[in-house]
């Protein structure tokens, strides 16, 4: 059944994408290749997939169109990781298990592929089939959740300067639900949003997020250390390469499966008043802490 939600979410959202991102013939040529390349990469889809989810849920089937919101957040998390692989931030060779854009395109390029990237998403935001209400407040969501003040660029830059330093649990945590929850909650909480949900609903989205997105940087950050490069289809070992700051380096593998197992438990019960609408979510939030890539 999760298998099935997962490869639906992934060719709905592969194919809103392939119908929203210019052609690879469309002047110029070069941007649009470079963009390509690194969003058909392959990957998860896991933010959509959360989305359409999240939005199924409180709508009680998948809204018409959600998937042009999936897309949208599926650029602009391909963006980030883009910029994330530069030569300046993480400097790393091998994403989705292809070559980075900047290695293919060159940095120049890259640079202006994740900006390109970030730009088509809010288009796509602009223009979806919600009431125009709930559409700002989607754009405003994402906004916020890939922004500087606990969202993705302020976890990135605490994470930047966090290495090479004696790591807190505060700015640990800081890094992983600013970094990567932020983004996963605003999935979630568009998703909800863009179904009509109420602020009670949004409010039990967005705890389930924040708890969820921090054990999926956490299992991450454990798959970092325990599985090849072959396996994750990204650069083994970056992490302790260069003095990252991590769950594993703070409390060892154990303590951060643990870890992981509890947020998990805590999101779980957060949906609890959807019953049993919420399986499929519920699922989900299992799946990223079994995961092995």
């Amino acid at each position: 059944m999760l298998t099935e939600t997962l490869e639906q979410g992934r060719l709905l959202t592969d194919a809103a994408l392939d119908r929203l991102i210019p052609l690879e013939t469309a002047h110029p040529v070069s941007i649009h290749k470079a963009m390509r390349h690194s969003v058909f990469a392959g990957g998860k889809r896991l933010r959509p997939v959360l989305c359409m989810e999240a939005g199924r849920m409180v709508a009680g089937s998948l809204p018409a169109q959600i998937e042009e919101l999936g897309a949208a957040l599926e650029m602009l998390h391909t963006y980030s990781l883009i910029h994330d692989d530069l030569p300046a931030l993480d400097n790393d060779d091998l994403r989705r298990g292809r070559p980075t854009c900047h290695k293919v395109f060159g940095e120049a390029l890259a640079i202006l592929a994740g900006d390109a990237l970030q730009t088509q998403a809010y288009e796509v935001l602009a223009r979806l089939k919600c009431p125009a209400e709930s559409r700002v407040r989607i754009i405003e969501e994402i906004a916020r959740g890939t922004g500087t003040i606990d969202g993705m660029i302020g976890g990135q830059v605490v994470d930047l300067e966090a290495e090479h330093t004696q790591p807190t649990k505060e700015m640990l945590e800081y890094i992983h639900r600013s970094k990567t929850a932020a983004l996963i909650t605003a999935s979630l909480v568009s998703g909800g949003l863009y179904a009509g949900a109420k602020d009670s609903q949004v409010a039990k989205l967005r705890a389930f997020g924040s708890a969820i997105g921090l054990a999926f940087q956490i299992v991450d950050d454990v798959l970092d250390v325990t599985q090849s490069s072959e396996q994750l289809g990204k650069t083994a070992g970056k992490d302790t390469a260069s003095e990252k700051v991590t769950y594993p380096a703070l409390f060892g593998v154990e303590a951060s499966e643990r870890k992981a197992d509890a947020l998990v438990n805590d999101a779980m019960a957060q949906l609890d008043s959807f019953g049993e609408r919420a399986e499929t979510l519920k699922e989900l939030a299992r799946y990223l802490v079994e995961r092995k890539k």
